[in-house]
């Protein structure tokens, strides 16, 4: 059944981090959609037995590229939010570097009507912080404040000129929303491929230095200093980003940022060759001190959320050489298992550690304060994760549309059993789904 009123998932090791639950052995009690109880020996007519699998809150991306409209070649809003569904993801947070961009009340309008008809999760629609994600205008926050939206982000690109960028978060500060940067300095990484260094030359691209981010990151915190306004910084990937917002964190600037899955487990000499397209994002995969810089800056608390950045293409635009293929790799379906498998059970952090990561804490950036916590009179988005089964990453594994995952070949542990939305089964997936 899909659907039920009420029910009880029965005896499972929960986590939670609001609550410092960590795997204590719970029944959670559902109806209408609201967790209503949480205790020992809970009883319903309809019962999910947990026993010996992990039960937390949904996780919550703040970083999906759903290409819908525009790019319904590589993703639509269904198949993204499915493969949310069967990776343990209740929330994501779409970007609207789509086509056209979602820059206008019309265009807002319409993909929330999709997201109303054809979305298996939540799904929270980004609108473009300037005017055609060109970096020159802002765009009118006022007008889609108005209309729901709170969350602005032109990534893909990011707002190279210093003043737009000022206007940008005095125009948040002033409308309380919320503006996600993808921080990159265009004239550093023009033309580069994949991270500067050994690997780069070795295979004669043009590389991607580590200050193409950092001088963006720097400039973005002293601006938010300015302003007093907010700052969420995408997809950090650099052991220099990491130093700056450390310094900002104890400057109280109001900044917050996210990592990656692909920049915690990868490096960039995990590069084969010149097809190895999937390996392909921005930011690139960096050095092996980057990434040991990002797992500490996870454990300390200097990097707020994982995100994934899931960026679906189609099988030939990845098919073309390192040079001429597009940067993204996908993430929904792997984001639990790879982060689980290569830092949890090899003890880098606990499995409350990840909850904090991809649900808590995204839950209190994005002021969804019912999601994110097994808590009484929260909302029933919950995940039953068995961690035991283990699999090779293979192409048909994924129900995205894109299959573009730099983890295939890959070993990873895990599988989600259940993923409930609002008390609602949305996976394991019905026939007719």
């Amino acid at each position: 059944m899909k659907y039920m009123e009420e029910f009880v998932i029965k005896g499972g090791r929960v986590f939670c981090y609001k609550n410092s639950i960590d795997g204590d052995v719970l029944d959670i009690l559902v109806k209408d959609g609201k967790i209503v109880n949480i205790g020992r020996g809970l009883v319903s007519k309809n019962v999910i037995d947990a026993d010996g699998l992990y039960v937390f809150p949904g996780f919550i991306d703040m970083h999906v590229h759903l290409r819908e409209p525009g790019g319904e070649s590589k993703e639509t809003i269904l198949t993204g939010t499915k493969a949310a569904a069967k990776g343990g993801i209740t929330t994501v947070v779409a970007m609207a570097n789509t086509n056209p961009r979602i820059d206008s009340p019309e265009v807002y309008f319409d993909v929330l009507n999709r997201i109303k008809r054809k979305a298996v999760v939540n799904v929270i629609q980004v609108a473009n912080s300037t005017k055609g994600m060109e970096g020159k205008e802002v765009s009118e926050m006022g007008l889609l404040k108005e209309l729901g939206c709170y969350i602005f982000s032109d990534d893909g690109n990011p707002i190279s000129d210093p003043r737009v960028m000022y206007r940008v978060l005095m125009y948040s500060k002033n409308f309380d929303v919320i503006i996600l940067e993808h921080p990159e300095e265009l004239s550093l990484s023009d033309e580069g491929v994949i991270n500067l260094g050994k690997k780069s030359l070795e295979l004669g691209v043009r590389g991607i230095p580590n200050s193409s981010e950092s001088i963006a990151v720097a400039r973005n915190i002293l601006l938010a200093q300015d302003t007093g306004a907010y700052l969420h910084l995408q997809h950090i990937s650099t052991k220099e980003s990491v130093e700056l917002i450390r310094w900002a964190k104890g400057k109280n600037i109001k900044i917050t940022c996210e990592v990656t899955p692909h920049h915690l487990i990868l490096t960039d000499d995990s590069i084969n060759s010149h097809l190895d397209t999937n390996k392909k994002m921005n930011p690139p995969l960096r050095s092996e001190e980057d990434r040991l810089a990002l797992i500490q800056a996870i454990k300390d608390g200097t990097i707020d959320v994982i995100a994934t950045d899931h960026a679906p293409h189609t099988i030939f635009e990845k098919s073309l050489g390192l040079q001429e293929a597009p940067f993204g790799t996908i993430g929904l379906e792997t984001a639990l298992i790879s982060v689980y498998t290569y830092l949890v059970k090899n003890n880098i952090i606990s499995m409350l550690e990840l909850v904090r990561l991809f649900s808590y804490n995204p839950s209190r950036i994005l002021r969804l304060y019912d999601k994110g916590h097994i808590s009484v009179n929260a909302d029933a988005d919950i995940v039953i994760f068995d961690p035991s089964p283990r699999r090779i990453v293979k192409e048909e594994f994924f129900v995205s549309k894109g299959k573009n995952s730099c983890f295939l070949g890959m070993e990873m542990y895990g599988e989600v059993r259940y993923t409930f939305v609002s008390g609602n089964m949305v996976y394991p997936f019905r026939d007719d789904s």
